[in-house]
């Protein structure tokens, strides 16, 4: 076996801006700063980009889980000084992000040939809705010009009877749904002008200077009463009148409500009435925004580790410099004052910078007894992170679609429809081989669910796994190349599984910054904002991407791509 290449040395040595990491909040953060003319270098440890957002293959998918679910080993002692050097040296170790990873392969023969043909979204089920702010900011920013989407081809809502319904998106969908009797379109419908009615009213009233009382009207059009805004949003529906399997469309397969919210006592995220309305606006403009994408939803082509690519390539076009496979191994910290100076290279190579954002994997090494740390108490909040709890992820892999005529689908299990006890919903997206992300003839589904545990998350996996799909025997599946042939009315069989628990911890703003991880929404708005948000902690009086002259006859969505 050849030995790795040696580590380059880099030139210059001085930067305005250190990102170690290539997820998709630091490549936001990389690209934006050198959008705005700030020297930039961007490190991964990684021989890929993405990080925790990355898109990969079977054996690199598991060996990455793998690696980042067990404690590194960490140096002799923390800190390190040299006389003739003015700084010190702060080492730096990585914790797991991720746990209980469960692999398994029913035929490992079927799989063989094909298992770098696969590019498995790490941070899944995730997709785009079509009037996010990612959308936007990605057009403002240039790095459109580097992906291509698709469209989600429907949406669907479980039930516990192994039954799916399709989630109507708009008053066309609402017609054409067969699933609804004539009195639930009648309601859906009247629910659906009201919000249009409300959103007319507010951009109305917005525009006049009015003063939001809820009484203002234009051209009919009325605003919902700012008490009612300010209730939950399962409380408004209900005074709406609208019907149990009405309501959870709504809230879960819609506005995409992760906990229970009839169960308000329990319910660690109750919806008002007012978000709910700003995630139904979301949803009806996502519908119709691009011509060739039928619903509200879209994905990338060769999966969800393009878009932290396109922010990297918008960086490089302006400057940023790019090194894969070069781990960090410490920080430089000055020896008067103990702020930060740089941070040392795998390589023995010290390079500085004014600002540092690192992947939220990093942390201090285990404090030693030198009297050296006592210098840096400002490194301290390194030691921990916010962890805002944890999502459980799953990745199945098939040759069979759960819709005999839908090749990319999205699934949602709302709280309670598949035991009493699930208090979260469950999601699950599948992506078929027309994305690039699988052969031809394979499908990818991926489930995530939010959750306290392990043993709480695998119990919410398995019983939305249990009602889509069908687990072969392990006696015969070893002694089989093929999977049985699968009739329209049989659920598709499981080749391939992956199952593991993701922290999530939010961003952290110091003297270094932290990435935050992934969370368990379906798109990126929270991440984006994150990331905006770090951007101007780092440089308050800088534009995030100030806009360029477009060129002649350029249209708002021009340089999106989506495939037909």
């Amino acid at each position: 076996m050849s030995e790795p290449p040696p580590y380059p040395q880099i030139e210059p040595t001085t930067f305005d801006l250190i990102a170690v990491g290539t997820g998709l909040a630091e490549c936001i953060v990389a690209a934006a700063a050198s959008a705005s003319g700030k020297t930039v270098l961007h490190l991964d440890t990684n021989p890929f980009y993405g990080s925790h957002y990355s898109s990969l293959s079977v054996p690199e998918l598991t060996s990455f889980l793998i690696s980042n679910s067990t404690p590194s080993s960490p140096p002799s002692s923390t800190s390190t000084t040299t006389d003739s050097l003015d700084y010190s040296i702060v080492n730096l170790t990585t914790q797991p992000v991720y746990s209980d990873v469960e692999i398994s392969c029913f035929y490992p023969e079927l799989l063989e040939e094909n298992l770098r043909k696969f590019n498995l979204d790490l941070c899944g089920p995730r997709v785009l809705f079509c009037a996010d702010k990612s959308i936007d900011l990605m057009l403002k920013s240039g790095a459109s010009n580097y992906v291509e989407f698709k469209s989600i081809d429907a949406s669907f809502i479980g039930d516990g009877n192994g039954k799916l319904w399709n989630v109507p998106d708009s008053r066309a969908a609402i017609f054409k749904d067969k699933s609804l009797t004539l009195m639930e379109k009648n309601q859906l419908m009247r629910f659906f002008k009201l919000v249009q009615g409300h959103l007319v009213a507010t951009v109305a009233a917005g525009s006049s200077g009015n003063d939001g009382n809820g009484n203002h009207e234009e051209e009919g059009k009325t605003k919902i009463s700012d008490e009612d805004l300010e209730r939950p949003f399962v409380e408004y529906l209900s005074k709406m009148r609208l019907p149990p399997k009405i309501r959870s469309i709504i809230l879960y397969a819609i506005a995409m409500a992760d906990y229970d919210q009839d169960g308000m006592g329990v319910c660690q995220n109750l919806l008002k009435t007012k978000d709910g309305i700003d995630r139904l606006a979301l949803y009806q403009s996502s519908v119709g925004r691009f011509t060739n994408a039928s619903g509200a939803l879209i994905y990338p082509i060769y999966g969800q580790g393009e878009l932290p690519q396109a922010f990297s390539r918008r960086s490089a076009v302006k400057g940023c410099i790019y090194v894969l496979r070069m781990p960090v191994t410490a920080l430089l910290m000055e020896k008067d004052s103990g702020s930060y100076k740089g941070v040392r290279l795998a390589s023995g190579q010290d390079i500085f910078s004014q600002k540092l954002v690192l992947d939220p994997s990093f942390t201090l090494a285990s404090p030693s007894t030198s009297p050296l740390d006592l210098l840096h108490e400002s490194f301290n909040f390194l030691s921990t992170r916010d962890v805002k709890g944890k999502v459980a992820r799953g990745i199945c892999i098939t040759q069979k679609s759960l819709k005999p005529d839908t090749s990319n689908l999205l699934v949602v299990y709302p709280p309670q429809s598949l035991y009493p006890e699930q208090i979260t919903s469950i999601r699950a997206l599948q992506i078929s081989g027309n994305l690039a992300v699988c052969p031809l003839g394979m499908f990818v589904l991926y489930l995530s669910a939010l959750c306290d545990d392990a043993i709480q998350g695998k119990r919410l996996l398995n019983a939305a796994m249990n009602a889509l799909l069908t687990f072969p025997d392990p006696v015969n599946s070893e002694s089989s190349s093929t999977v049985q042939s699968e009739t329209s009315e049989e659920k598709p069989t499981v080749i391939w599984s992956g199952l593991y628990m993701q922290e999530m911890s939010t961003s952290q703003f110091d003297s270094i910054n932290f990435a935050p991880m992934p969370d368990g929404n379906l798109n990126y708005n929270d991440i984006l904002d994150a990331a905006l948000k770090l951007f101007q902690e780092m440089y308050p009086n800088e534009e995030n991407f100030p806009e360029t002259t477009p060129p002649e006859n350029s249209e708002d969505d021009i340089g999106l791509t989506l495939e037909t």
